[in-house]
């Protein structure tokens, strides 16, 4: 491996480590719930999840989870509840 590359990995793991250095705006996750697997999606800001209790109160287990997972890097208006 070149010394290029080298110097490449250390600055991923850098900012791998550095959370604040990121912010997702969009994404789709496949979550594996106890009963089915539901597709959430983080667009402009916005959670969505195909599960029913989200239908009826904007948030769910699986939308919360992922807030969770990813505090401190998504905007503040997907922000639910990990602020709370």
């Amino acid at each position: 491996m070149h010394s290029g590359m080298i110097g490449k990995i250390e600055k991923a793991r850098r900012y791998a480590s550095e959370r604040e250095r990121f912010a997702f705006q969009e994404m789709t996750v496949t979550v594996r719930g106890n009963n089915d697997s539901h597709d959430v999606t983080l667009h402009s800001g916005h959670w969505q999840c195909q599960c029913d209790f989200f239908a009826h109160n904007q948030t769910c287990a699986h939308t919360m989870a992922l807030e969770v997972m990813l505090d401190g890097m998504l905007p503040s208006e997907a922000q639910y509840a990990a602020a709370s």
